[in-house]
């Protein structure tokens, strides 16, 4: 694809916005921020560190503490705000020829931290860069047909065909300096410092990958909301309940045991996330035999107690995984989908009527003779949810061998489809639905993201063409409807069985800085951007 100039007035007759998806209207006037105090502003906030790779689009590691670290570097045409999405570098959008053209409005005045202006061929320079060189979290690689700078500082994005989810794309996708980039051909290995150079409200200072940690400034000419912490520091603890006690960082996640250390004390205040951080269970699409039996699966879903699982893992900060994917907290899950109850009893008919029956030991057999035994992978603090499995799949008959791993080697795994059954736990559940079509259908090859790799790829002909469908379809309404059915579709095929959404509780101390926000879609306050910013002024 490339991109090329085009100087003429556009026509007027525009779709108008309420062609975006119930998400993808900007909302700049809800406020669920915790209450900051008025400019309030403070010299540096430190939190817990680890190393997360170098901040670039390219080499951060595709987990929400990586990608997230790179965004404060990094701007996007949209932001992800408390209700929605809102303008950024692009200050207003329209949607022409029924969702197949975005004509963007892109803001002036903007620098890069070297000092140099941003200019629309930097924006198409971008897009085009990301679909020769897919950035990690960007979903734009496949579907720009072109790219067009038009006059009064707009571009013209065409895509192949209409997608319903690009705004939302766009606002993961990363806009990069074409003077730094366009004769880099190794993106993933380009960790220069002027790798790290954007127009966002931060500049990296200080990395060590052997420590894992960061630091980040305040850049001067920023073009946006004014900064509200001069400094982030991300910096190594052992023991973060300890750290943040001492007063070593400023915020921690807790257990629900732990919160009575904090409750009731003026000194602290406490968040409660919504269930967008999640564990499920794959089954390998290359899998060939008992996998790809539907009343396999189904079995799988009803030995399984979801609520024990909460209970035990999670000490009841959760919500039980849904048979639909979607978790309660989405804004289009239905409610009118298959459970699946814990039911040993309802497990040992499926797997009878699949042919698998328990004639001698404690291992069903199938008509070949070979035992329902799987191997199970999972990262070393899964071993626990692991244990849970293989007691209650034993109980039905269905024999499981652990295999234990560190996180990245388990990622890399799933990545390759080197696995039987996986337990994989990633953030993303509250991101906009076309995410379905990884976990049914593992159809997103290009990703290495591990809530968008990986799938199952069991969904029948009829779950896909639905999916198909609802990427296309640009009317809210008849959208929603859509992903309705494909949830609906989903509970009965059980393409993957989602564990549990975590809730967990988030401390601070709001007299040293009250300025946090949850992005829409995301379970974390200290990961969005607006938490940093006077975005309330601004706006």
């Amino acid at each position: 694809m490339a991109y090329k100039p085009a100087r003429y007035k556009l026509l007027q007759c525009l779709v108008t916005l309420a062609l975006c998806l119930f998400f993808l209207i900007p909302a700049l006037n809800a406020d669920t921020s915790t209450g900051s105090r008025a400019g309030q502003v403070v010299e540096v906030i430190r939190l817990a560190g680890g190393d997360w790779g170098y901040p670039t689009p390219y080499a951060h590691y595709p987990r929400g503490p990586g990608g997230f670290k790179m965004c404060r570097i990094f701007d996007s045409l949209l932001e992800r705000g408390a209700q929605g999405l809102i303008p950024w570098l692009a200050t207003s959008w329209q949607i022409e020829n029924q969702g197949k053209a975005y004509i963007f409005t892109l803001r002036q005045g903007v620098k890069w931290h070297d000092g140099t202006p941003m200019t629309p061929e930097d924006v198409a320079f971008s897009l085009d860069y990301a679909t020769r060189f897919p950035m990690t979290w960007s979903y734009v690689f496949d579907r720009i047909d072109r790219v067009e700078i038009l006059e009064d500082n707009r571009i013209k994005v065409t895509l192949k065909t209409p997608t319903a989810s690009m705004l939302y794309s766009l606002s993961t996708s990363r806009i990069i300096p074409k003077h730094i980039w366009e004769k880099v051909d190794n993106p993933k290995t380009f960790t220069k410092p002027e790798a790290v150079i954007g127009t966002g409200p931060y500049r990296l200072t200080g990395y060590s990958r052997e420590h894992g940690a960061y630091r980040f400034e305040a850049f001067k000419d920023f073009w946006g909301p004014a900064v509200r912490v001069k400094r982030l520091e991300f910096i190594p603890v052992s023991q973060p309940i300890l750290a943040y006690q001492k007063h070593e960082i400023d915020m921690i996640r807790v257990s629900p045991d732990l919160l009575p250390r904090f409750q009731n004390n003026p000194e602290h205040k406490i968040l409660k996330s919504p269930g967008f951080w999640g564990y499920r269970l794959m089954f390998n699409r290359n899998l060939s035999g008992p996998a790809g039996i539907v009343q396999v699966r189904q079995a799988f879903a009803y030995a399984i107690d979801l609520d024990e699982l909460v209970a035990k893992v999670a000490r009841g900060a959760a919500l039980p995984g849904r048979a639909g994917i979607l978790p309660p907290d989405h804004v289009m899950a239905a409610q009118n989908v298959k459970s699946y109850d814990f039911n040993p009893e309802k497990a040992g008919k499926l797997l009878d009527q699949a042919g698998f029956t328990l004639t001698k030991g404690t291992v069903r057999t199938g008509p070949d003779g070979k035992p329902l035994a799987f191997d199970l992978l999972c990262a070393g603090g899964e071993v626990r949810m692991a244990e849970i499995l293989k007691q209650r799949l034993a109980a039905v008959g269905v024999g499981i061998r652990i295999k234990s791993c560190n996180g990245k080697t388990r990622d890399s795994q799933v990545r390759n489809q080197n696995y039987d059954l996986a337990i994989i736990g990633h953030g993303g559940w509250g991101n906009d639905p076309d995410y379905l079509i990884a976990h049914c259908t593992g159809d997103i090859k290009k990703s290495s993201s591990p809530s968008a790799s990986g799938g199952s790829g069991l969904a029948s002909p009829a779950l896909r063409q639905q999916l198909k469908a609802q990427r296309s379809q640009t009317d809210p309404e008849k959208r929603r409807k859509l992903v309705v059915k494909i949830q609906q579709m989903a509970a009965e095929e059980v393409p993957e069985i989602p564990l549990f959404y975590t809730t967990g509780y988030t401390v601070f101390r709001p007299a040293k800085y009250d300025g946090w926000i949850f992005m829409f879609d995301h379970h974390s306050p200290a990961h969005g951007k607006l938490s940093y910013l006077d975005w309330k002024k601004w706006r």
